[in-house]
This record gives structure tokens, sequence and C-alpha cells, in this order.
């Protein structure tokens, strides 16, 4: 699904959860991974639990993510209507240097097991699970 309309009001909130670093790097990380979950966006940017939760409740505020909870975890995600421009801007962002060492590390955290996310593809799998 696209969005039917574009208006100021639409534009202004998502231009809103773009204004902020934190968030953009929490937004990229969702883009990039299809769904991320608090516990490891913290470990990702070493912020405290208010911190990311303010910025994600701000962001959702927004309108551009929602979440579905899988067990303890909440998975937030970027609504399909907004992937398109979500898309947009993050080809324009896509070499900057932050958002390349921040995705380095959720990989290397990926990799090690250390992430929720890497529990729930596990399960997944081994399960043979639908996706979230």
């Amino acid at each position: 699904m696209k969005l039917k309309g574009f208006s100021l009001q639409l534009g202004t909130n998502i231009f809103k959860a773009f204004s902020d670093e934190a968030r953009i790097r929490i937004l990229f990380q969702i883009y990039k991974n299809s769904k991320m979950c608090i516990s490891d966006l913290e470990q990702i940017f070493d912020f405290t639990q208010s911190k990311t939760s303010r910025h994600l409740s701000y962001i959702k505020n927004s309108g551009i993510i929602t979440f579905k909870k899988h067990d303890q975890w909440v998975y937030y995600y970027i609504k399909e209507e907004y992937s398109g421009i979500v898309t947009q801007i993050f080809s324009f962002l896509e070499k900057d240097p932050m958002l390349l060492k921040d995705y380095e590390t959720y990989k290397n955290l990926y990799a090690n097991n250390e992430l929720a996310i890497r529990k729930l593809h596990n399960q997944q799998r081994k399960y043979k699970l639908p996706e979230l």
C-alpha cells in the first residue's frame, strides 16, 4: 500500500521524525533490518532504555512505524505505506559514516548472537515459523 495523499501535516510529521540524529539512526536500523526491538537498539547505539523509548515513541507518533509483539519483545517496523519515502530519504544518507558504523555494530552483535532479533530468526528457522 502506498500513501494515498501527501499533505502538509503528513510532511511535517515525517520531517520531524527525521529531524534528530538519534531518530535517524534508529530509523536507519529499522529500515536496513526490517524490524528492530528496543533492547537491540540500545545495544547498537549504547543508548539508555529511556532515550531509546522516547525516540521510538516520537517516531511512532509520527505514523512512520508500528510494532508487533513476539514473546517478551516488541519489534518495530516501518509501515508499508511509508516505505517509499523512507527509502528515498535513506538513498541520500546511505553512505553516511555514522550510519555505516551503526550497521557494522549491528552485524557484529548479530554474528555473536547478542541480539534478540537473532534469537527470533533462529526460532523461525528451527520451527519454520512465518516472519513477523
